[in-house]
């Protein structure tokens, strides 16, 4: 397994990259001023859901197969990229009516799906796993899959405790905004631009990170 010093090394800068929002916490911190604490906890665990899907991959070493091949990381990239352009084109072609004090909220597998498919999809992430986490697995300290799975595990713990933290500042300065008919339309054309300047940003991101 990894030394203590390179654990802690891993740990500092995993938050550091945790604390700065991507398409993850932009999905969370929406759902929970739109629906509430509840909701963005729930998006939380389907992000972080996601964020499994790359542990495993990179313990499997399908990370390898996508950092050495252009096309595979193309792929990826540009679903993410379409992914986050979905979603931004949809909250701006939202025309709730905007004397609706209580739109109909999204179910809670619904917040799960749409949080984990984020996730499984979102560049940030998926760059991290692919160019940044390797580096902390030592050959020298034994098999690599294990040492994969144990950094991951660090990734979703402090990710899980940044999202969350993110859900209930969110949620719990959202009141007059859930109140508001115009206050949410304002949130849902600000939450879509912004998936419309992420994807974009991911879609011209040089075709690999090496």
């Amino acid at each position: 397994m990894p030394d203590i010093t390179a654990l802690a090394v891993f740990t500092v800068a995993t938050l550091a990259l945790l604390v700065v929002p991507g398409p993850a916490v932009v999905y969370i911190v929406t759902r929970s001023v739109a629906q509430g604490r509840t909701a963005g906890l729930v998006s939380v665990l389907g992000v972080h859901a996601g964020s499994i899907v790359h542990v495993v991959a990179a313990a499997l070493g399908l990370s390898a197969i996508l950092a050495t091949s252009s096309t595979a990381f193309l792929i990826v990239k540009y679903l993410g990229a379409a992914y986050l352009l979905w979603l931004g084109i949809r909250k701006l072609m939202n025309h709730a009516n905007p004397e609706t004090t209580n739109p109909t909220a999204a179910s809670h597998s619904r917040l799960f799906g749409e949080g984990f498919v984020v996730n499984v999809l979102n560049p940030k992430t998926a760059i991290f796993f692919l160019a940044f986490l390797p580096h902390f697995a030592d050959p020298a300290a034994g098999p690599i899959a294990p040492q994969i799975v144990l950094l991951g595990a660090i990734w979703i713990i402090l990710g899980m405790a940044s999202d969350g933290t993110y859900a209930l500042l969110a949620a719990s300065i959202a009141g007059r905004i859930r109140r508001s008919p115009t206050a949410r339309r304002r949130l849902d054309i600000g939450s879509g631009l912004v998936y419309l300047g992420l994807g974009t940003t991911a879609a011209l991101t040089g075709e690999t990170h090496t």
